[in-house]
């Protein structure tokens, strides 16, 4: 069940508005394995921020907002005074799903109307409609010029996302594969000591430094099908060791493994700056040339288009362990995920600050 305001039918949620008015409504997408879509019937939306940054302006009738994502939107109430809803729909790309959106009714004040038998619906993009998705992305900019986004990339880090087959030979299995996840084909096994605390504490053991930069082979990513047993990810619990304010550059580049779809990628920790954006195989060449490193948008969750690529960058200054990882919880709980370990720098408000007094243990 989809659910606005954690309040589902028949009791919908209702938001009182005055005419004329201009109201600030902050959306968050606590769904767990999808991208939606958020519309107002009969409103445009003007896009402000998002995730807790701001953006230039962006007038829009329709959201696109990954899992995770929090987006800030202005509505002015300037339509006729009546009911209307607000509704989120799925967007998929692949597969079936229920499409019933979840809806919320905005009704406008006052009793010098007559309000419809029923509120007025919005119409969604299709439920598998990719470019409705990308080109709301593709069109957010941060709101300031000549951001800090750097221009000088000290490490560069292509990352192959997938969705993986091995062979199931359980008897509980419903068929002759299983479903996996990887990031450059390495599905992260999480270690029962957790990578923090082994860090912090010098435990040795309970992870590698050796996470690939690149994936192990190339390929046509986006068009071509491996055979089932080449597609196969290896295990590991590896993570990928930064120094201190190291800027670095990471490409992400869907594939067509399983099929091929979005992820929405989380880097905790950080924001980072959302340089570009592209379908099918990354070009090093002519992928750089399209940046946008004049006012792109600062973001902690971005989806990477389905057979697509997408490139940020950030500079390594918040000393950690630091997982990132696919917004979809049935990705994440294949091994969908990585860690970066960035180091402690030299000034003293350079270092990875201790657990505080009152952690309770595991």
């Amino acid at each position: 069940m989809l659910l606005t305001n954690n309040v589902g039918s028949p009791d919908t949620y209702k938001v009182f508005v005055k005419p004329g008015k201009t109201y600030l409504i902050k959306l968050v997408n606590a769904v767990m394995d999808n991208i939606m879509f958020f519309k107002i019937a009969g409103h445009n939306l003007t896009v402000v921020g998002t995730d807790g940054a701001y953006t230039k302006p962006m007038t829009t009738d329709y959201v696109a907002i990954s899992p995770g994502q929090t987006i800030d939107v202005l509505l002015e109430t300037n339509q006729p005074p009546s009911h209307y809803y607000m509704a989120a729909r799925i967007y998929a790309s692949g597969g079936e799903f229920v499409t019933t959106p979840a809806t919320a009714i905005i009704e406008y004040v006052g009793n010098h109307y007559t309000p419809p038998p029923s509120p007025f619906l919005p119409s969604f993009p299709e439920y598998n409609d990719s470019a409705a998705s990308v080109d709301f992305t593709d069109q957010l900019r941060s709101l300031a010029n000549d951001v800090d986004v750097p221009k000088i990339v000290d490490k560069t880090l292509f990352y192959t996302l997938s969705v993986n087959q091995l062979p199931c030979l359980r008897s509980s299995c419903l068929g002759a594969t299983r479903l996996l996840a990887s990031v450059n084909n390495v599905s992260l096994l999480l270690p029962k000591t957790d990578i923090l605390q082994a860090y912090y504490r010098g435990i040795i053991g309970v992870y590698d430094s050796d996470f690939p930069d690149f994936p192990p082979s190339s390929f046509n990513y986006t068009q071509g099908v491996k055979a089932k047993e080449q597609s196969g990810p290896g295990f590991g619990t590896a993570v990928r060791v930064l120094a201190y304010n190291t800027t670095v550059e990471v490409v992400f580049q869907g594939t067509n493994l399983g099929g091929g779809v979005e992820h929405p990628m989380h880097l905790h920790g950080y924001s980072f700056y959302v340089v570009g954006s592209g379908l099918g195989n990354y070009d090093r060449v002519r992928g750089p040339a399209t940046y946008n490193l004049v006012d792109p948008p600062l973001m902690e969750n971005i989806a990477v288009p389905r057979n697509g690529w997408t490139a940020i960058r950030f500079r390594a200054n918040n000393p950690g362990v630091w997982y990132m990882h696919c917004h979809f919880e049935r990705h994440v709980s294949w091994g969908m995920g990585m860690v970066f370990i960035v180091k402690d720098g030299e000034g003293p408000h350079q270092k990875m600050l201790p657990p505080p007094p009152d952690m309770p243990p595991c």
